[in-house]
């Protein structure tokens, strides 16, 4: 039987990312998609509350930057991010491709996408050799993030996706470790057509990324929009400080439990080239 186009789920999610985490969409050919997205300082715990009026007055971290579907299957993106990790002033290079797009009534009961990301901080090169930013080679400015996602639309308002990944750092913290690994779990409930529940959840592997160590899992919760004309909108709660792959994964140091979450917001405006 040969499977037609109507014969694939046309969505699983409404964005290319759910909060943190990279979904399995990737753009349509030409078009492009123009983003930013923020993080806010601690919501509540010892650096946040009306003091700091719950984080609004600072800043974790701040992205701006374009991704362009090259196919249907296939997107790039660069990124412009401050960075909330020790690594700083990031530009970060995207890639996405999707293998396996989910039949409605077929062998595939998926969807399935690579991931991939290459983070370079431009920050300035510090003058003390113990310094992270130190910098004694150009690759030390460099960090690698490969991830696979599976996702499948289980009903017309439910989809899940799971995720695993890997990411490489060239230079590290004393008693860190260059590769991570992680796990990631996605769930979206859609209320309306336009307006919907996103969660994840991102868990690291390493014997150094433990709460002793004040490292702790990137776990987000929050409501997306889809205003019309390609205009989606996401607000947030998270305890992750940044919102790269290459940041948020080694470094989130806030813990829930302490009141060490932030709003969060991001904008992606789709235009046809």
């Amino acid at each position: 039987m040969i499977v037609q186009a109507q014969d694939k789920v046309p969505q699983t999610f409404k964005d290319t990312r759910v909060i943190n985490t990279q979904s399995v969409e990737t753009l349509k050919a030409g078009i492009l998609d123009f983003r930013v997205g923020h993080r806010f300082g601690d919501a509540a715990g010892a650096a946040g509350g009306w003091p700091t009026f719950y984080g609004l007055e600072n800043a974790a971290d701040v992205s701006i930057g374009f991704d362009y579907g090259l196919t249907d299957n296939f997107m790039i993106g660069l990124h412009r991010n401050k960075g909330a990790g020790p690594l700083k002033s990031n530009v970060n290079m995207l890639m996405k491709y999707k293998v396996m797009r989910q039949e409605i009534e077929g062998r595939n009961p998926f969807s399935v996408a690579f991931s991939g990301m290459i983070s370079y901080s431009t920050m300035q090169r510090s003058e003390f050799e113990f310094d992270i930013n130190f910098f004694d080679k150009r690759a030390h400015r460099i960090s690698y993030n490969l991830q696979v996602l599976v996702g499948s639309k289980l009903t017309e308002r439910l989809a899940m996706q799971l995720g695993a990944g890997i990411t490489y750092r060239n230079i590290v913290q004393p008693r860190d470790f260059n590769d991570l690994p992680s796990v990631s779990a996605v769930l979206k409930y859609q209320f309306t057509k336009v307006f919907g529940l996103i969660l994840d959840a991102n868990f690291m592997f390493s014997e150094f990324h433990t709460s002793e160590n004040n490292r702790y899992p990137a776990i987000g919760v929050g409501f997306e929009w889809e205003t019309g004309g390609g205009h989606v909108f996401q607000i947030n709660l998270t305890n992750a400080t940044g919102m790269a792959e290459t940041d948020y994964l080694p470094y989130t140091s806030s813990n829930w439990g302490e009141g060490e979450y932030r709003i969060g917001f991001t904008i992606a405006r789709q235009f046809k080239l």
